[in-house]
């Protein structure tokens, strides 16, 4: 089944894999952006924030349920292959229930028909998503091999998209490879899965254990979803496929950023849940209390810095056909540390706890309010009514979380002193990086050296302040590197 590694070399390979995912959008979405612009570039939005809702439906909640049980069962391969060819089964009855959906949906409604061909490559992505098995990777902790796939895919895909989108009517080949590029690789994931569960068909599955907490995770799903794409879906229906071009420029930042932020719950979640099954409670504390220093000490500066630079990072990203989006990008850049905390709250404290349950009301209460507030606010105020919602809903599911968090052992994982701490190194710095903004004309310069003197900034003031989580990292790569001066004398 493989050595399952430790959580620093598992958190390096998925920051390397996070740093992928920031660094490619950096190369690709300046020249789409360019290239498609707003129409296109909001006709492939549009499309993949429809295909989304059918994905969704397709994996049920398989997606969370599936790295949870597979990781409190995989030193029992057995028991994992069982697992695993049960939670498939039901993935592929959806996905076929799905597939008939999606087709006539794509039939009947005339904007999805307009865009059919897009349709139709989503749906191949739909499909292809089923049989990656994603989640029984992620339980099994192979980070590895996650990261040197994904990071292969994406170079082949930067490759194709400057070979043959080359203008506006390519935006049917940019939706294509952008599914390529996510969708690819689950071919490969299908084939190595003999190295680590039983082919072989057992005379007994139980099914049933399964469908309470998959469809708790699918409603989950379902008010994740409504969250993340109901803005740009209502965007297209309610405004038109240039304001959802516009949009996406501001989306586009935050959804980096935000992978940026929970990259170390992707990697907890499922030593988390190990923790859990073996009753080791101070492990399960300790590790969360450290994902939350991480997630404060890089969501606030981020989220500071890009509301200050909003105007410079699009510039810089898409060009000035798109600065209408730059309110919208201040307004929603406040998600990335609520999505940060909720991170913690939901994925890594309650679902290892079996509270998925409190998870689904914190998440209908953020879809009930997102839905009646876009409805209201998008036909008024369009791209800036839709980032003011999406921040609305956000915060309401986390202030939920944490109501329920406090009815737990782990009440006392915020640490105040720290974040008002973490709050002063990251506004210090907002003065020079007004200079700097002031001063150079060029989007790219004036972001590269704002952010080092940003950033330098910061991180010394922590330093300085003695912020647990920085003076730890930094005292311990100094006793790494002086203990390699020792080796070498």
């Amino acid at each position: 089944m493989g050595k399952i590694k430790s959580v620093q070399y598992n958190f390096i390979m998925n920051f390397i894999l996070t740093s992928s995912n920031f660094l490619f959008p950096l190369i690709t979405f300046p020249y789409v952006s360019r290239v498609l612009m707003a129409a296109g570039n909001g006709k492939v939005s549009f499309a993949t924030s429809i295909a989304n809702y059918f994905i969704m439906v397709a994996s049920l909640g398989i997606p969370t349920y599936g790295i949870r049980v597979c990781a409190k069962v995989r030193d029992d391969k057995d028991a994992l292959s069982k697992s695993v060819h049960e939670l498939l089964i039901i993935n592929l009855i959806m996905t076929g229930i799905t597939t008939i959906l999606f087709l006539i949906s794509i039939v009947t409604v005339d904007k999805l028909y307009a865009e059919k061909e897009l349709m139709f490559i989503n749906l191949i992505g739909m499909v292809l998503n089923t049989f990656g098995v994603n989640w029984l990777y992620s339980a099994l902790e192979q980070y590895s091999y996650i990261t040197i796939r994904s990071i292969a895919f994406k170079a082949l895909s930067v490759i194709l998209m400057f070979l043959f989108v080359s203008q506006p009517s390519d935006y049917i080949i940019y939706g294509g490879i952008t599914v390529f590029a996510t969708a690819g690789s689950n071919i490969l994931n299908f084939i190595r899965i003999k190295k680590y569960i039983y082919l072989k068909k057992y005379d007994h599955y139980e099914f049933r254990r399964h469908i309470k907490p998959i469809l708790l995770f699918f409603a989950q799903s379902v008010a994740v979803v409504i969250n993340t794409n109901l803005d740009l879906a209502m965007l297209g229906f309610l405004k038109g496929d240039v304001d959802v071009g516009l949009y996406t420029v501001a989306i586009k930042i935050k959804s980096i950023l935000v992978t940026l932020v929970t990259s170390l719950g992707t990697v907890l979640l499922p030593r988390l849940s190990y923790y859990v099954a073996h009753h080791k409670i101070d492990l399960f504390e300790c590790l969360i209390k450290k994902a939350t220093s991480f997630v404060l000490i890089i969501s606030i500066p981020l989220s500071v810095f890009f509301i200050v630079m909003a105007k410079e990072s699009i510039l810089f990203l898409a060009g000035g056909g798109y600065l209408e989006a730059t309110f919208a990008m201040q307004l929603i850049m406040i998600c990335v540390i609520i999505i940060g905390l909720t991170n913690i709250t939901g994925i890594q404290i309650l679902t290892p706890l079996n509270r998925e349950r409190e998870v689904l009301h914190s998440i209908v209460v953020s879809a009930i309010i997102n839905i009646v507030t876009n409805s209201i606010f998008i036909p008024l105020y369009g791209i800036n009514g839709a980032a003011l919602c999406t921040v609305a809903a956000q915060l309401s599911g986390f202030i939920v979380q944490l109501y329920v968090i406090r009815q737990t052992p782990f009440h006392n994982i915020f640490n105040y002193v720290e974040i008002c701490k973490i709050l002063f190194c990251s506004i210090c710095p907002i003065i020079l990086l007004l200079i700097v903004k002031s001063s150079i004309d060029t989007p790219f310069l004036s972001l590269f050296v704002g952010s080092c003197f940003y950033f330098g900034i910061f991180l010394l003031l922590c330093a300085l302040l003695k912020i647990d989580l920085v003076q730890n990292t930094l005292h311990s790569y100094f006793k790494k590197i002086s203990n390699f001066f020792n080796l070498k004398r």
